[in-house]
């Protein structure tokens, strides 16, 4: 763990409950005997707290030191990701938080299931604590839009991954759209622009999950 999240990391002196405090020294195994590293993934600031006491409900610290610390992203990715099931997303997420992506961009394709609805709250969750162990200084953006017409609009330098002959290449990509798993409908490929439509190397079927990440691998690592 490269750091611990607290909305508060700043303020010279903040009390946290002996819950918080026993799940980062007994859960996350911390040790006592050295400083703690806080952020609290607004600002650029690694800040240093030490224990100032301990006692039956909660435990104060003290702010000793701050540095200007920065690990955000230099990537400036989206990725258009058309609404799986949400237990697949969660499970992803935080890879493409640790890759670098910028943005990620949930779309309600025509085959999207529109009972699946995204827990914003919890993926933030997911992303915060990706953060603290992969050290990234700035949370993954992430925004929810309705139609893949919408999405083009928004993004219209987009590629889009798709079953066409022409093969991704190595030249920059802005941001990228990935279908369902039961791809696009008729109506949605008629959006797409010829030269906006690529496959991917892998003569097999991918998963949506694996196409996505294989695309931001392919780009940012």
């Amino acid at each position: 763990m490269q750091f611990i999240y607290g909305e508060f990391a700043g303020e010279q002196e903040v009390e946290v409950s002996i819950k918080e405090y026993a799940h980062i020294f007994k859960v996350r195994r911390v040790d006592k005997n050295k400083p703690l590293f806080w952020r609290n993934l607004r600002d650029d600031y690694l800040y240093e707290y030490a224990i100032k006491s301990i006692d039956k409900k909660s435990s104060t610290l003290i702010l000793k030191d701050k540095k200007r610390f920065d690990k955000k992203t230099k990537s400036s990715l989206t990725v258009g990701w058309c609404v799986v099931d949400p237990k697949v997303i969660e499970k992803q997420i935080s890879m493409l938080n640790e890759m670098g992506v910028k943005r990620v961009v949930f779309v309600y394709a025509d085959f999207s299931q529109n009972n699946f609805k995204i827990d914003l709250k919890r993926l933030n969750r997911i992303l915060i604590n990706s953060c603290e162990q992969c050290g990234r200084s700035d949370l993954m953006e992430i925004e929810t839009l309705m139609s893949v017409k919408e999405f083009l609009d928004k993004y219209p330098k987009s590629i889009v991954i798709d079953f066409v002959d022409t093969l991704l290449g190595d030249s920059f990509v802005e941001s990228f759209l990935v279908g369902p798993e039961g791809g696009f409908s008729k109506s949605e490929r008629e959006l797409f622009k010829k030269e906006q439509v690529f496959r991917l190397k892998s003569e097999n079927i991918l998963k949506s999950q694996t196409a996505v990440v294989g695309v931001c691998a392919k780009i940012l690592l």
